[in-house]
């Protein structure tokens, strides 16, 4: 088969010469280097998304996908909620009230953020995949003054189903008006995701409207989209398909990336970042493909000097060099990616495996947010840390391959 002769003698610089053993080792190590940067930038990048899309998934159980709202509270917010539920990409909608308010219970009490729902259409917008959860709600409509409780807070404060607590906004105790209380029955503890479990709580709507001295009102529309990613785009195009006849307030629209950006924000710079460290892995190993080219244009000055005199042009000697090193860095980025991915795809197992091995456990649940690690393999990542690999291989490669072609064959081969 033809082959280009820079190929040919490229690759066969690649191979193991017994009087270039050094080079060899260097070249091996250079290989090695690319390769464990490769790895480590799939596997940790891979583990950064896994821990994005469970903190999106807590999040979303108790922040809504996105919610249309108006100053003063939403009116006649029933036929708002039927033309909504008819536009494309929305599962569900159902009606809110929220705001601070003091709990407290045996003389203990604690700052909460109260969620005022109704109970009939709530499990059209629910994250949280429970049926525990739907029944609690089932008995939060049946139940005069119910409430449900975060995780953490029942158990922070001791609170179990059937005890009462009492309940007072946030501005009843400001101004004083502390016979504005209401009295609420325990009906039991729901996960509102690790966001929400420490202080939140869920009434129904009346109740949440009498407690905020507003009966009448619904303060927002909660939806629920069938694609997170482009919640905003959907709530705002389903609020511009009402007809402007049919609404009776200026209406405006939110999503969760914009409510909870800063979290997201954070995320995404703490992903580029950890990218770009770890890709200085990679550099490393480049800059050991530098040093074994050196060496090696050192060691075959002779031959480069020959390969002049048969008429080879600078191009040429340089197509060698540059074959030679992009050869270690397609080696080291082709094993470092196929050795990624299949961490990647089995690191949960892996750790788990371990964590029975050794007997301990590497993230107690008691301690960490995220109780294990969960990776999510990307395919535009994978393929974005191996053409920078390559690219930065190629580049190394440049300078050595440039030295090569600078050799004057006649002071060589003079004392040959």
């Amino acid at each position: 088969m033809f082959k280009p002769v820079s190929l040919f003698i490229g690759l066969r610089y690649t191979r193991t010469r017994k009087k270039s053993q050094i080079i060899s080792f260097v070249s091996i190590v250079s290989t090695l280097g690319i390769t464990v940067g490769v790895l480590a930038l799939v596997v940790v990048l891979s583990v950064i998304n896994g821990s994005t899309s469970v903190m999106r998934e807590e999040t979303l159980k108790s922040v809504p996908h996105a919610s249309i709202q108006a100053d003063g509270g939403l009116r006649e917010w029933p036929a708002l909620r039927d033309a909504l539920v008819r536009s494309p990409g929305i599962v569900g909608v159902a009606p809110y009230v929220s705001g601070e308010a003091w709990l407290r219970f045996d003389g203990g009490g604690e700052f909460v953020q109260l969620r005022g729902v109704a109970p009939a259409l709530e499990h059209e917008v629910l994250q949280v995949n429970s049926p525990g959860f739907d029944a609690l709600l089932e008995a939060l409509g049946q139940e005069e003054n119910g409430i449900i409780l975060g995780l953490s807070l029942a158990s922070r404060l001791g609170v179990y189903a059937g005890d009462e607590v009492t309940l007072m906004s946030l501005n009843s105790l400001v101004n004083r008006h502390l016979d504005e209380v209401m009295r609420f029955t325990v009906i039991g503890a729901a996960d509102f995701g690790f966001y929400g479990n420490g202080n939140t709580v869920m009434v129904a709507l009346g109740a949440a409207q009498h407690l905020f001295g507003n009966v009448s009102e619904a303060q927002a529309l909660r939806l629920r989209v069938d694609d997170v990613f482009n919640a905003g785009l959907i709530a705002d195009a389903a609020l511009d398909a009402i007809p402007v006849g049919q609404r009776n307030q200026a209406l405006s629209s939110s999503s969760w990336s914009e409510t909870q950006s800063s979290l997201f924000d954070a995320l995404r710079l703490e992903k580029t970042l950890t990218g770009f460290m770890l890709l200085m892995i990679v550099v490393i190993g480049a800059v050991n493909i530098v040093s074994t080219l050196v060496m090696v244009v050192a060691d075959k000055s002779a031959d480069i000097a020959i390969l002049r005199t048969m008429g080879a042009s600078r191009t040429t000697i340089m197509s060698v060099f540059v074959t030679q090193g992009t050869a270690v860095g397609v080696l080291g980025t082709l094993f470092g990616a196929v050795l990624g991915v299949l961490i990647s795809l089995n690191l949960t197992q892996l750790l788990r495996g371990l964590e029975t091995l050794l007997n301990t456990a590497f993230s107690p649940a008691d301690v960490y947010m995220i109780s294990y690690l969960r990776a999510e393999l990307r395919g535009g990542d994978v393929l974005l840390i191996c053409l920078s690999a390559l690219g930065i291989s190629f580049l190394a490669t440049l300078y050595p391959a440039y030295r090569a072609t600078r050799i004057q064959p006649a002071e060589v081969l003079r004392y040959e």
